[in-house]
């Protein structure tokens, strides 16, 4: 996936380039209503998180609004991360339209396709080149430090977890 990831980083930094996004928070909405996404929320059952809806004349990425707001912008990263990434793959076919569902399973990243999805997501959503300027000045990231983690995740519209691990896979912190 070494290859592929270099890909979907290549890729997120074009759409960035292209919004004319320089700094955190990403707008992941209309970046991916920019890339012909609609967004629909709604209070979807279960622990469905969100879905992608696509057909020849239509994308639609919804979110489901019973979570919290930095799943949801997650969510939306990882549906246009489907789009993108992922358009002729069978997923679901009803011969007319495909339907991706995302889950807590989904969530896990157990194949391909969802790794990709979550990795296109924490690179949108925080991206390498932002995050080393945020980090510039700091030594050393204390996973203690709950004012900083916090603050460092309000800023990109994130979960502390999101950005826990983003900072571990971009070598921030050692495990």
């Amino acid at each position: 996936m070494a290859i592929r990831k270099r890909k979907i980083q290549a890729m997120v930094e074009s759409l960035l380039a292209e919004s004319g996004v320089t700094t955190a928070p990403v707008p992941v909405s209309k970046i991916a209503q920019a890339k012909g996404a609609r967004i629909y929320l709604d209070s979807l059952e279960g622990d469905l998180s969100g879905f992608l809806y696509r057909d020849k004349d239509q994308a639609v990425i919804g979110v489901n609004t019973r979570h919290a707001p930095v799943r949801q912008n997650f969510t939306i990263c990882h549906e246009l991360g489907h789009l993108l990434l992922h358009d002729q793959e069978q997923l679901h076919v009803d011969h007319e339209f495909r339907v991706r569902l995302r889950s807590d399973v989904s969530s896990q990243g157990t194949d391909e396709a969802e790794k990709e999805a979550n990795f296109f997501a924490a690179s949108l959503l925080m991206p390498k080149e932002f995050l080393e300027a945020d980090l510039a000045n700091e030594e050393t990231i204390d996973l203690f430090d709950d004012v900083f983690l916090r603050d460092l995740s309000r800023k990109y519209g994130v979960s502390t977890q999101a950005l826990v691990n983003r900072l571990k896979n971009l070598g921030y912190i050692q495990e």
